[in-house]
C-alpha cells in the first residue's frame, strides 16, 4: 500500500476535512470517487472519538473512504468522503492516512522518479562498496525528501535524496548508492 495523502482538521461543520497531499498527481488521484484504503496511525496525537455518528453510537474509522467532493484551496484537498456529514464524524478522522494499491499504479516516465515503495528495503552502499544499511522509508521534507537509513550497525541516519549525495538508485539490482559528506551519518 502507498499512502498518498493524511487526512488533517475539519473544514466547517459539515462534514468536510483537508487533506495533505502525497503524490506527484493529486488532480488524478484525488477525485469523486475515488476509493482509499485507511490507516490509523499508531502514534496518533488526536483523540480519535468517540464521535456520536447516530444518537449514542460512537464512530469507528471504515476500512475505506470514497470522495464525495474535492476542491483545492491554498495547495489541499478540501475533501467530503460519503458518509462524513458533520464536524465530529470529520475530527474523528483526523491524523489517518489514505493509502492505494501500490500494483495499481504506473511506473514514473522519467527514470529519476520513484515511488516511495520501490525504495523501501533497497541496501544503501558506499561508493566503495561498504555495505551501510537498508531503507526504512522516504521522508518528505520540505527542502528535499530523506532516506531513512536503517544502519547495518543499528539506529537510523538520514539522507537528503539529492543527485550530488545519491547518485545511483538501481532498483533492479536492490540497491542504492550514495556519495556521502564525512561525518554525515554520526549525526
Amino acid at each position: 500500500m502507498l499512502v498518498v495523502g493524511q487526512i488533517g482538521k475539519p473544514h466547517g461543520i459539515r462534514g468536510e476535512v483537508s487533506v495533505a497531499v502525497r503524490t506527484d498527481e493529486p488532480e488524478e488521484r484525488f477525485t469523486a470517487g475515488s476509493v482509499f484504503t485507511t490507516e490509523v496511525p499508531r502514534d496518533r496525537r488526536v483523540s480519535t472519538g468517540p464521535a456520536a455518528a447516530s444518537a449514542g453510537v460512537a464512530y469507528q474509522v471504515p476500512p475505506a473512504l470514497v470522495i464525495e467532493s474535492v476542491r483545492w484551496h491554498q495547495g489541499r484537498g478540501i475533501v467530503q468522503f460519503e458518509g462524513v456529514h458533520d464536524r465530529n464524524v470529520a475530527e474523528a478522522l483526523r491524523g489517518v492516512f489514505l493509502q492505494v494499491d501500490s500494483d495499481t499504479l504506473t511506473p514514473p516516465a522519467d527514470p529519476d522518479e520513484f515511488h516511495d515503495h520501490q525504495l523501501i528495503g533497497l541496501r544503501v552502499v558506499s561508493l566503495g562498496g561498504e555495505e551501510l544499511g537498508t531503507v526504512d522509508r522516504i521522508d518528505h521534507a520540505p527542502s528535499s525528501d530523506l532516506i531513512v537509513l536503517s544502519r547495518s550497525g543499528g539506529g537510523t541516519a538520514l539522507i537528503p535524496f539529492v543527485s550530488q549525495m545519491v547518485p545511483t538508485v538501481d532498483v533492479a539490482g536492490g540497491r542504492i548508492v550514495v556519495d556521502l559528506p564525512e561525518g554525515l551519518l554520526d549525526l
